[in-house]
């Protein structure tokens, strides 16, 4: 009985915050896509540091060790996004140089292709992050089952403004809507495997928690700086930039609000 609660918990939480997000990033909000990139650098950057690094520093993990894993995640995520690059320079270098000397403005045009690094990042982040939540809410459920079924509906709540900014990342990154969704759901649904092994193994499992987070965490700040934020770092108007830095903090203020909240209770 414990184990159907943690799986239903966990899908109602993992796949479940991902439908919710897509429902607003598709549905009410989609006619500010551009605006949307701002929102998602915001909501990632405090999904970083105002959820997962806060959460992992409470445990008993020296600073030392989860900085150095910060610093390992960053560098795996920079080599990761290199290897995409050149995977995708080299598959169309054949066709670039043919356009090139077929017509050198249309080649001009289309010399800096979009690349899928950022959304492979993201989406390995949002794995690890969502394993990280199932074995919470495993814990939760075999402590008590109204705890459990609390704790499946807060992780839904805060994850919401979280995957509103991973599906902007992947439709940035030339993925449609169902693709993204797709891709998103099935990171999403890695919930239910933390949630199982955490039944098994929920003692294990809860001491590595707070390396789950900073990998988690070393992701969606890389994705953040190094995809995101260079995007929106061109000459606007007043009223433009205005509206950046508005959607950007109206990001870091829905993750912390809810956050805060998830926690509260």
């Amino acid at each position: 009985m414990i184990l159907f609660a943690i799986l239903v918990g966990t899908l109602f939480a993992g796949v479940g915050s991902v439908w919710v997000a897509a429902a607003l990033s598709f549905g009410i909000l989609a006619r500010y896509t551009q605006h949307m990139l701002s929102l998602a650098a915001g909501a990632l950057l405090a999904t970083a540091f105002m959820h997962l690094l806060p959460e992992a520093f409470e445990s008993q993990v020296g600073a030392d060790q989860l900085f150095m894993t910060l610093l390992i995640g960053l560098v795996f995520f920079f080599l990761l996004d290199k290897a995409e690059l050149w995977h995708h320079g080299h598959e169309h270098g054949h066709s670039q140089d043919h356009d090139r000397d077929h017509d050198h403005d249309h080649h001009g045009a289309h010399s800096h292709p979009p690349h899928s690094g950022g959304a492979w990042a993201v989406l390995a982040g949002d794995s690890v992050h969502c394993f990280g939540d199932g074995v919470l809410i495993a814990a939760a459920f075999m402590a008590d089952m109204r705890l459990g079924a609390i704790a499946a509906l807060a992780v839904l709540a805060h994850e919401v403004p979280h995957h509103m900014g991973d599906l902007m990342v992947l439709r940035s990154n030339t993925t449609g809507r169902n693709a993204a969704l797709v891709k998103v759901s099935l990171a999403g649904s890695v919930t239910a495997l933390g949630g199982v092994l955490g039944f098994w193994l929920v003692e294990q499992l809860t001491d590595y928690l707070p390396y789950f987070l900073v990998v988690a965490s070393s992701s969606f700040m890389y994705v953040a700086l190094a995809d995101l934020i260079p995007q929106l770092q061109k000459r606007l108007g007043a009223a433009q930039t205005a509206a950046q830095i508005g959607w950007l903090l109206c990001g870091i203020g829905l993750v912390t609000a809810v956050s805060t909240l998830a926690h509260a209770h």
